[in-house]
């Protein structure tokens, strides 16, 4: 009797483990496929970070609020700088962690194992993809200070990562960028996914040496600018690292998400940025700004505003197809116009690139055959080689890159922001660490709050002077 218990319960597993195989296909669903090409896998790192980019949304990023772009009409604990009401800094952390950088890191190592693929295609997307991690790492820098880096995006293996020196961080980052440089010259790259070139090699290196000029003017390491600088950076308008969005749901800009398809009316322009285009009698307003009521009148930063009764964003910014900005030619010059300023070696002085800078900004939104000559010949605008200006008219090109607008007050203390109406908070230097961190992370969490000087909005970044 044992003997034919044990050979039915054999059997009956055999035949069981034969059937687990034979329906396993039937469990899969085809709709979410369990290996991901890597050229899906860049695309949408580049749509998710485009995304965090453009967005307005206040549970993701609320930096077109920080830097006094925009402000609120009813809910105002974002404009007031409550970061933690709808755990902001833990959304945004995850964005860039799992949804661009992850997806990048996955998609290197399916390039890297793709037998099919020559060398040279294999270095070509390898160096798109190190441009990518290169800008969301900065970003994550930007906004946090200290974060993990060198044992992150290693869950299986450590799920618990320590956090690197702001500054180590950003000196490994532009080592990469000057081997991304060599990577995308070596062939082919990622083409029909490449959702910023579609292929275009050449610009991408572009891009990489102007992300460069970008990480090295912000830490005043002004021989990487050179370095940079001779490789070859952004020339024109024309090589501008954007994203095109698309008419239909779900490929639009997140400006039309929240601003048109929410059908909400809970943002108007701040009287910051307003005012100060007002008294530039700036031509970008047209652009910029709606004309809903006449003279351009922003709400007031941080108090409660009537929609109705303040100037709106300006319809360019509603539309679905509106671009998404990476980095452009105007924010490469206003960085160069910063080195020479410095004395840093390059082609031009000080005042042709700040002049350069302004010229370009304009021409990006009033198009190629606005005059620019009066503006420039204005008291306040012609060069006068302040910091004051220079972050001033930085600012104002930033309006639709706002992640870069927060960091250029940052950098050059200017303009002037407003205290907010109803909390009179200072503007935070920083995001305080996700909650996430706190609780699951705690003794590299702490051990990185007392490596900065303390976990609060007002810890200034190793590069913030």
């Amino acid at each position: 009797m044992k003997k034919l218990l044990i050979t039915f319960i054999a059997l009956s597993t055999l035949w069981s483990c034969q059937t687990d195989e034979q329906y396993e296909d039937l469990n899969r669903d085809p709709k979410n496929p369990t290996d991901v090409a890597a050229d899906f896998l860049f695309t949408s790192a580049s749509v998710n970070l485009a995304d965090q980019l453009a967005s307005p949304n206040v549970n993701l990023n609320i930096s077109r609020f920080i830097a006094q772009y925009l402000t609120a009409t009813t809910y105002l604990d974002e404009p007031n700088y409550d970061l933690n009401n709808r755990n902001i800094p833990q959304n945004h952390w995850s964005i860039l962690y799992r949804n661009v950088l992850f997806n990048l890191k996955d998609a290197k190592e399916r390039v890297q194992a793709n037998e099919s693929l020559s060398a040279g295609q294999k270095s070509a997307r390898v160096g798109q993809i190190e441009v990518l991690e290169v800008y969301a790492w900065q970003i994550l820098v930007d906004s946090f200070g200290d974060i993990p880096y060198t044992e992150a995006l290693n869950g299986k293996d450590n799920s618990l990562p320590a956090y690197d020196d702001a500054a180590t961080i950003y000196n490994d980052l532009l080592s990469r960028l000057e081997t991304a440089h060599s990577n995308l010259g070596a062939g082919q790259g990622f083409s029909g996914s490449d959702v910023i070139y579609h292929g275009d090699m050449s610009k991408w290196q572009k891009f990489a040496n102007s992300l460069q000029v970008r990480l090295a003017a912000r830490t005043d390491n002004w021989g990487e600018v050179e370095e940079a600088v001779s490789r070859g950076v952004f020339d024109s308008n024309a090589d501008n690292a954007t994203m095109e969005y698309q008419s239909s749901p779900p490929n639009t800009n997140p400006l039309w998400v929240d601003l048109v398809q929410s059908g909400r009316s809970d943002y108007v322009a701040a009287n910051t940025i307003v005012d100060v285009m007002n008294e530039l009698d700036d031509p970008r307003r047209m652009v910029y700004f709606d004309d809903n009521i006449e003279p351009y009148t922003g709400g007031i930063y941080g108090g409660s505003n009537s929609f109705q009764s303040y100037t709106h964003i300006g319809p360019e910014f509603r539309e679905p197809t509106h671009k998404g900005i990476f980095m452009d030619y105007a924010e490469l010059n206003f960085h160069l116009s910063y080195a020479a300023m410095e004395g840093t070696a390059l082609d031009n002085d000080a005042q042709w690139y700040y002049e350069e800078a302004i010229t370009a900004s304009m021409e990006y939104w009033l198009g190629e055959d606005v005059d620019v000559s009066g503006y420039l010949a204005q008291p306040a605008v012609a060069y006068d080689g302040t910091m004051e200006q220079l972050g001033t008219q930085f600012w104002i090109a930033m309006f639709d890159n706002p992640l870069e607008g927060w960091s250029v007050w940052r950098k050059f203390d200017a303009p002037e922001l407003n205290l907010p109406e109803e909390s009179g908070n200072p503007v935070p230097l920083r995001y305080t660490y996700p909650v996430n961190e706190q609780n699951l992370n705690q003794d590299n969490y702490e051990a990185a709050s007392s490596a900065i000087g303390g976990d609060s909005q007002q810890t200034p970044l190793f590069w913030d002077n």
